[in-house]
Order: structure tokens, then sequence, then C-alpha cells
């Protein structure tokens, strides 16, 4: 059997000495960033990326390893634990095959077959298994015992089917047959509730729609488990015909059972009974225990994606342009309640705060456009940063006036997703943060500070509150949960923290920091004043040498004793930097930022047992430009005037927008009226497009014309291909041909795409079925027995 780090390393295609040198790592409680920042030369150059996978299936094989050692020991125990199925169960290499060899052993409840056993007919089920040339009722007539409740033949022949349906049922090898043939040819089909039409006219693309199983995006699988959770769609997993009209899955698999135990109707006696225990094993035992692992392992599929989805559109957010160090107001916007307002300064601390009311019923508007009109004199305010909620069109055109009245305030004003924010201005952070202030002026603090570093304001929020996912109420939480946190901590410890200035929330995410050192190091910082450099850390309560070597690179001291203390280099690594500084006979301030000196340094000349040339190359390009920030340049984006709602909106517009969100099928993209709109992975670009991350990600400024907009249901059809031509002499664009998805079926809800994804998408059609069944059982019995 192979070991953990072989199969990873098969999996990951790396070395399975890199494997096991990470495990150790990871073992020895490092963290990815960690070691794929300052552990490159142990690695051999493994990224995060690679780490972060291998760190998942390494969690994965251990479960699977643990499951193991508790079936053995619990066959074990059962003393049935023979050399054949020991082998099985340690071969075993996923845990529905694990979980297929342990059913004939797991403990279960008293079932009818287990009575029938107990009865004494378990002889009478082997008889007619082996041997279908005797009569059933001749062979049952002499197990009726009235004392253990056999009153007559046709009770012993029940009993008796009893233990063969589960003995069908419980055969590892031919469940595994069966789940595979399912999940290679079976659809997931779905159909409407009855009288549910109008309650769940959100479904109604899958209100009769079927996909092969295995093809199904996670997107629609979502919404169909969705749809069944509420009670609006009911799913089947059908193997359906060419022409749709018949489940072949029946046919197929009873004959693959019925092969499986050498059984055919060759006229003997207990032929046609053994064929019917065969029949209804499949349809009351087999094929609700197979639809059921099925679905769950599309539903794990699907999940998987969705929570890959939710983590990147996170990572792009999180790492989105920072505006800097700007005086800024926050405006929180309101139509009846008002706009809450705030001015920070450039750190972020709180200078005002104050709630205008420019919209009816009191219609304050000039009086509001005054009052932002001091508060920027007065603190000398450079950005205006609105949420983009209710009333973020009227509040941005009142920000539009005070600027149009006001040119020589140089203001930028920029809308802003607030998702999360009202959740932030509940939480109990902000209730430390901010004790004094009302929870909706929270709100406008946070979304002014999300413009200055949206990752530092972002972090104090809970992941899945910030609304970047795909279906993520839908999915594992703890497998969510894990998955975003392993994506803030790459994401802040990739930027690095200045640890004067950061929250505990910030700091918490550090690489070997948790919430209760972050808490001490702001504690420290608070009685001792800021840190000058980074061996003081090495004071705080708590904080040991294992951690301080995990965080110490991550964590910046500007300005402070050490120039080193400011860039990404460990201090593990000042004595090699000390040793570069003295053979170029240049103090360290002067080679910090000398580009064209530092390049002509041969990395291989300072290698030795500690550090090799990925690390030196990594130090000096820290050395050109210590504390670099891997995020974009801040820019922002303008939304056209006098469009602000849905009915304003006409189609050929080209406008300006904010991708908000990134799914497999397309981009949401905010062009300012209140709801996003869709631009398909079809209309992304002229050439293919396999993922829609290739093109955007989430924060991306583009352009987009306006295709079609749905006022009924609230929907905006978006596109990014700007040069569609034109009829000629119409003026009018020319029309992308629909073309269905899947099949016309009469009376069916057919979903449509643009004709530029067909060719991609004809693979996604029901084309594999199997071949030489018909529905004639007979037939089917010999095509199965001769297949195998």
């Amino acid at each position: 059997m192979k070991t953990i780090a072989q199969r990873i390393a098969e999996e990951l295609a790396i070395s399975e000495n890199q494997v096991e040198v990470a495990i150790n790592l990871l073992d020895e409680g490092a963290t990815v960033p960690f070691i794929a920042r300052y552990r490159k030369e142990v690695t051999n150059g493994l990224d995060d990326t690679q780490l972060r996978t291998l760190e998942e299936r390494l969690r994965y094989l251990r479960e699977l390893d643990e499951r193991r050692d508790s079936i053995l020991n619990t066959i074990r125990e059962q003393e049935k634990l023979s050399p054949e199925l020991e082998t099985a169960i340690t071969q075993a290499d996923t845990k529905s095959r694990l979980e297929d060899l342990y059913l004939p052993y797991k403990p279960k409840r008293r079932s009818k077959a287990k009575a029938a056993i107990e009865a004494g007919l378990e002889p009478l089920a082997l008889d007619l298994l082996q041997n279908p040339t005797l009569d059933p009722d001749e062979a049952a007539a002499a197990y009726i015992n009235t004392e253990k409740g056999i009153e007559d033949s046709k009770q012993a022949l029940e009993g008796t089917r009893y233990i063969l349906m589960e003995k069908f049922s419980e055969d590892a090898g031919l469940l595994e047959e069966l789940r595979e043939y399912l999940w290679e040819n079976a659809s997931l089909s779905s159909k409407v509730a009855k009288n549910k039409e109008d309650k769940g006219a959100k479904f109604a693309d899958y209100f009769d729609f079927d996909e092969l199983l295995k093809k199904v995006p996670s997107h629609r699988a979502l919404a169909m488990f969705r749809g069944r959770e509420k009670r609006i769609l009911r799913l089947s997993l059908p193997v359906l015909n060419q022409d749709k009209t018949e489940d072949i899955a029946p046919n197929y698999c009873e004959a693959r059972i019925a092969a499986h135990f050498n059984l055919e109707d060759q006229g003997r006696p207990a032929d046609p009974w053994l064929l019917e225990t065969v029949h209804l094993a499949w349809r009351t035992k087999i094929r609700l225990h197979l639809d059921a692992q099925l679905i769950t392992r599309v539903r794990e599929k699907a999940e998987d994606e969705a929570i890959k989805v939710f983590a990147s559109n996170l990572h792009d957010l999180l790492l989105a342009a920072p505006a800097g160090l700007r005086t800024t107001i926050g405006l929180d916007p309101g139509l009846r309640t008002g706009i809450k307002v705030a001015v920070i300064d450039k750190t972020g601390k709180v200078l005002d705060t104050v709630t205008l009311y420019p919209h009816p019923p009191k219609k304050q508007w000039r009086q509001s456009i005054n009052k932002l009109l001091e508060l920027a004199r007065q603190y000398e305010v450079e950005l205006i940063s609105i949420g983009n909620g209710t009333g973020s069109r009227e509040t941005e055109r009142l920000v539009a006036d005070l600027m149009k009245q006001n040119p020589d305030l140089q203001l930028s004003r920029l809308v802003i997703s607030e998702a999360g924010a009202s959740v932030y201005s509940a939480s109990e952070l902000a209730a430390e943060e901010f004790p004094d202030l009302d929870v909706s002026l929270r709100g406008a603090i946070s979304i002014a500070r999300r413009l200055q570093d949206p990752l530092a304001e972002l972090v104090k929020i809970e992941p899945k509150s910030i609304g970047v996912g795909q279906y993520q109420h839908d999915v594992n939480k703890n497998h969510l949960a894990h998955s975003l946190d392993a994506v803030v901590e790459d994401c802040v410890n990739a930027v690095g923290v200045d640890v004067n200035s950061a929250s505990v929330s910030l700091l918490s995410h550090v690489s070997g920091l948790n919430a209760r050192l972050a808490r001490n190091i702001v504690a420290f910082r608070d009685e001792h004043g800021i840190f000058m450099n980074r061996n003081i850390l090495k004071e705080v309560s708590h904080l040991g040498e294992k951690s301080f070597e995990q965080a110490a690179g991550f964590l910046r001291i500007m300005n402070g004793d050490n120039p080193l203390d400011a860039s990404a280099v460990h201090p593990e690594a000042y004595p090699l930097v000390e040793r570069i500084v003295a053979n170029t006979d240049k103090p360290i301030k002067t080679l910090i930022g000398n580009t064209e000196f530092l390049r002509n340094i041969k990395p291989e000349d300072y290698t030795d047992d500690s550090f090799g040339v990925p690390t030196i190359t990594d130090i000096f390009r820290e050395l050109e430009k210590p504390g670099r920030d891997p995020r974009p340049e801040f820019k922002t984006p303008a939304f056209k005037e006098g469009v602000e709602t849905l009915e304003d909106l006409e189609a050929e517009m080209v406008l300006e927008g904010v991708v908000t969100n990134v799914a497999n099928f397309g981009a949401f993209v905010d062009i300012g009226v209140h709801h996003d709109g869709l631009v398909h992975i079809s209309a992304m670009s002229e050439n293919y497009v396999k993922d829609p991350r290739e093109v955007v990600k989430a924060g991306d400024m583009v352009k987009v014309k306006v295709l079609e907009v749905d006022l009924k249901r609230r929907r905006i059809a978006l596109s990014m291909r700007l040069e569609e031509k034109m009829h000629e002499g119409s003026g009018a664009p020319t029309k992308k041909k629909e073309v269905s998805r899947k099949r016309p079926r009469k009376g069916k809800k057919q979903i449509s795409i643009p004709a530029a994804r067909t060719g991609a998408d004809k693979s996604e059609r029901h084309q594999q079925q199997e071949p030489g069944f018909t529905s004639a059982m007979a037939e089917a019995f010999a095509n199965a027995r001769k297949d195998i």
C-alpha cells in the first residue's frame, strides 16, 4: 500500500521528498505562508497553492486512515476479518470504497433479513442461490417452524428473499460497478412539484430539466438542490434512452446484478423467483442507496467548486487596490433614514460623524451639501467613499453636486460594495472599537476605511458575510470556513502588516499569531509605545520563539531602528544581509533601493547551508523595494450620469462598472442601478473563455454593453463584447442566435445561451448511453452476461 506522501506526490506531480518535508513542517506548526516564503530550499520551491492543496489532501487521507483503522478494529472484534477482506480494506483509496466494504459488517438496526437469519432461513437462501433447479415452494416447506414464526412456505420464502436482497445490496464490487455506471450515464433530472409553479417561479428553468450527472456545473446542481430543499423540485437520476422517453437503468442494472450472481432465466424452477428478488433488491435497496451516494457525490463536487469560486473572489477582493493614506469621508446611504457620514484621517482614526437628510421626507439637499463642504474643508478631505446600498445613486448625485459647485476641493468619489458593513456594525468587535457610536454610524466608518485599505477593514468581517460567493449558503459550512480562512491568511501575509498600526483583527491573521497573541501585541503597544524593532516582539506575553519565527517576516516596522524591519526579509537572514553589506562596502541604507547595484550581485556568491539561491534572490528583490505591496494601483470608475435605476437602462448602452462577483458562468457587474448585471461567460470575449477569471476578477473596472433588461425579474444582461456588428441600414445590433443547451423536448422549459458557446457545450449533451440494451428483461440479462 502506498504511503500518504507517495499518494500526494503522485497527485501533485512533485517528489515524495518534497511532500515529506512539507508534512513535517506543517506538523511542527509552520504555516503555509511561512513555508512558501521562507523555506523554499527545504521544499524545493513549493508555492502557496501547491502547499494548500497538499495540506487539504493530507487532512483527507489522514481521516481516511483513521476510518480504515476503526473499520478494521470493528470487523476484527466481530471475528470476521479474513486476509482477503483485510487486504481489500487496506487498499481502499476512497471513503466510498471503504464504506462499501464495511457495509455487510456495519452494526445496524434489527432488519427483516437479520430476523430471517435468526429464524434459520440462511441455508435456504444459499441453496436457492446456488442451485436454481430447486423448487422454491418445496425447498421452503422444510423450513416451516411455527415456534420461530415461520407458519408456511410463503413466509419462509419471504424471509429468504430479505436475506438475498441484503446480500445483493452489500456486495462491494457490485456496488462499485453499478455506481460508476450510473455516474457515467445517469442524468440529474428535475421536475416541478405539484402546484408549486407559482411559488417556485425563481426555479422555472428547472421545472422540467435534465443534464448528464457528471457534467452538471456547480451552480446548476446547487440551484436544483436548493429547489428540492424548498420542496419546489423533485430530483431523480434516470439513465435516459436516446429519445429521452425511458429510464433504462433498471434493465441494465438488474441484468448486471443477476449476472454478478450467475442468475438467468433458463427455465429452472427457481429462476423467476430469483430474478424477482433481483428486481426488488434493485428497486427497494440498491437504487436508493446508490442514488443517495451519487447525489452526495454531485453535491460535494458542486460545493467544492462553489467554495473555490468564493475563495477566488475573496482573494481578489481582499487584494483590491487601496486608496492609501488619504483623509476620507464615508457615506452609508439611506433615503428616509438619512445618510450616515463619518470622516476618518489618513490612519483610519474617526474625526467626525453626522447624519444628513437630503431626501424626502425632510428634503434638506442644500443643508446636506453645505455640511459636507464644511467637513471637507475642515479636515482637508481627499476622497469620498459611498456605499452601494439603497439610495447610493441619489447619494452620489449629492456628492456630484458638491464637487461641481466646489471644484477647488479636488475631491474624488467612489461607490464601493458595502457587503458585510452592517454585520461589522453590529458585531462585538465594532462595539469594542466604537462603544459610544450608533450602530449605523459604524457602518459609515467601515465604508470609508475599506476604501483606504480593503484588506485591513474586510478582515474584521466574517468572510462569508462579504457576499462574493456562489450559493455560499448551500455548501458545507466547515469546509467553507476553512477555505476562506486560508485565503485571508494568504492575503494578509502576502501584503504584510504594520505592527504599529494594525488592528487585532488584522494581526490575528498573521502567520504564527492568533487572536490572543494579537490582543497581547496591541496591549503591549498601548502600554509601551510603538515597536522600534522586531526583537521587542519577543517581550510580548506568550509570544514564544516559534510564534516569532512564523510571524516576524510578515510584521513591518516603519522608520524603526533597523531598515530591514520594514521589509519582508526575515530576521533569521539579517546575518546574511550583513555579510552582503560587508562585502559590498555599502551601508545598508544606501544598498536598499539601489536596483542597478543589487542586480549585479550574484546570489550564488552568498549561498551556504542555510540559504540557497531562491531565498537570496528574494532578499535582493526585497532590498530593491522593501515591503513592496502586491496590490494594484488605485483607480476610480465613473458611473454614467442619469442612469440610476433599471428603468433608465436601454439596450446598446455602453457603461462603466465594477465587477462585484465572478461565478463559473460569468461575472456580475455593478453599473450603478442598484442591481448587478450579468455578463455571461459567452459574452466576455470574442474568443472562447473556459474560466471567467481568465478575463476579470472581483474589483476590476470594465466597460459593458447592455443587451437586455428584464424589469419583471429585475435582471440585466450585459456584454463585454462591445464591437457588435449592426444590421445594415437598421441601426440595430445583430442579435446572437440562441441555441438550447439541451435537446428540445415538447413542453419543456429551455435554458438558452449564445451561439458562441455551442461548440464548447456539445460535450454536455446526453450522448453517453449504454448501447445494446432493450426494455425486454430477457435480452437485457443476456447482454449483461455477454459483457461479463
